[in-house]
């Protein structure tokens, strides 16, 4: 990954915000390192990345695969309730090819809806999961169960706003709602069969996956 990348994402000032621990001052990716050192690693061919505010998270995944030689492309789901961000496709795709990445790929919709579409039923498999999106312990639960069964042997899956409680005020004063997505991470904390990490800076990501040991 070059400066001149991280120079480009960081000129956007709301790419240094969200909770994944940037600094502009010396080019400080965060939580954004882990991010992209997973997608280098694990080559996946397919990334599902479920909400981001202004796109830090998935421009950086893909960012990660197109460095791969093995190119994979990152679905993106997003149903832009917080502004018109995502709302035009047009839009979406050149405000991820002005940071120079073209696999990522839209879909306007929440992940109960997504899981009806026709692109849902003709997924494989899924090497990397990136929860983001209401910050519910209920939503995220949702987020993981919809693609559990899709993720790949070697799948890794990070969760978001994982270590803290935290009142959100993203959909406006008169509508405060609680991070709670903590409370759904200490339940897979409780499974046998899975691995669980926290990374417990700025706003937190946890990292799950199987447990091949068993």
């Amino acid at each position: 990954m070059s400066p001149d990348f991280i120079k480009s994402l960081f000129s956007v000032p709301e790419m240094l915000e969200m909770g994944h621990d940037q600094r502009v001052e010396d080019g400080n990716l965060g939580l954004g390192w882990l991010y992209y050192a997973l997608v280098r690693i694990l080559r996946p061919k397919t990334t599902v990345c479920i909400g981001s505010w202004r796109g830090y998270v998935p421009v950086i995944l893909g960012k990660g695969n197109d460095d791969n030689l093995e190119k994979g492309d990152v679905i993106f789901i997003d149903p832009s309730l917080v502004d018109e961000q995502w709302r035009d496709q047009v839009k979406t795709q050149g405000w991820f090819s002005g940071f120079g990445v073209s696999n990522i790929h839209h879909h306007q919709m929440t992940t109960q809806e997504f899981v009806q579409t026709e692109e849902f039923a003709e997924l494989g498999n899924i090497d990397l999961l990136f929860v983001d999106g209401l910050h519910t312990a209920e939503q995220a639960r949702f987020d993981h169960e919809a693609f559990e069964r899709l993720l790949s042997e070697k799948a890794i899956v990070l969760f978001h706003d994982s270590v803290r409680y935290q009142t959100s005020y993203m959909y406006g004063e008169d509508n405060p709602y609680e991070h709670s997505v903590v409370d759904y991470m200490a339940e897979l904390k409780q499974r046998e069969d899975l691995q669980v990490f926290d990374f417990p800076f700025d706003s937190g990501v946890t990292m799950v996956r199987k447990n091949l040991n068993l």
